[in-house]
């Protein structure tokens, strides 16, 4: 004897659509399959919904990405109690990048992302309290915080899931082989470019960097040169009829 169908009011309500609930559904398939996989397609589908649906949320697949790296800024130690505040400082430069290189397309990717959440702002006031613990003025401080955020993208973006390949290998081998007769300097410093751990290699950079930014000052700048981030380029949240959602 077949079953009685089953009405609909009988089904358990899906839980209500939150920004939160998104984002965490976001980070789980990122973790599970990958940047690419994170679309709002992709998303409407875990979360059993319409991908329009999540526009009201979330405007677009960078928003969402940027989201996404916002979310997983969480996981960084905001402020190491230990150490001189170069060594604080480096140490929450190089957990940054850790967490960058254990994703490697989220990596990538925050080269051009733009979070503003929670946690962004929190590496921002730590990063900036670090530096002006040491002395280094404001405006120093501030630009500094730009490009030791840069510097540790890069290097995450650069080495996420690197493994041997032999671009690199080929590489190496140029640099061991350039004859001395036309390229001297490298000849001599061969050993001198391929040496040093990954880890050195970025703690020093670090240290460059930082001895830098104290020591380097800021041009004076007009009232004009202040950079204003807002665009009047909006992109429309939610595709029209016949769009396909990303």
């Amino acid at each position: 004897m077949n079953a009685a169908p089953r009405s609909r009011r009988e089904r358990p309500a899906k839980p209500a659509l939150t920004r939160e609930g998104i984002i965490a559904a976001a980070v789980a398939i990122l973790r599970a399959e990958g940047l690419r996989k994170v679309t709002m397609r992709r998303l409407a589908q875990e979360l059993d919904t319409g991908p329009a649906s999540l526009y009201v949320y979330v405007r677009n697949t960078d928003e969402l990405h940027a989201a996404v790296l916002d979310e997983l800024l969480g996981t960084v130690d905001p402020a190491p109690s230990e150490g001189t505040w170069r060594e604080r400082l480096e140490r929450v430069l190089t957990g940054y990048t850790a967490m960058l290189l254990e994703h490697p397309t989220l990596a990538r990717s925050a080269l051009t992302a733009r979070p503003s959440g929670p946690h962004y702002l929190r590496l921002v006031e730590t990063l900036l309290e670090l530096l002006q613990a040491g002395g280094v003025p404001l405006a120093q401080a501030a630009w500094g915080v730009d490009l030791l955020l840069q510097h540790a993208t890069a290097t995450a973006a650069e080495h996420a899931g690197e493994e041997p390949q032999g671009d690199w290998q080929a590489a190496a081998r140029a640099l061991r082989e350039a004859p001395a007769a036309t390229h001297p300097h490298i000849a001599a410093g061969a050993d001198a470019l391929l040496s040093g751990t990954p880890g050195a290699r970025l703690s020093w950079a670090f240290q460059t960097l930082i001895n830098g930014i104290e020591r380097t000052a800021v041009p004076n700048l007009e009232p004009a040169d202040v950079q204003n981030p807002v665009s009047t380029d909006v992109p429309n949240p939610v595709p029209t009829e016949g769009q396909e959602a990303t």
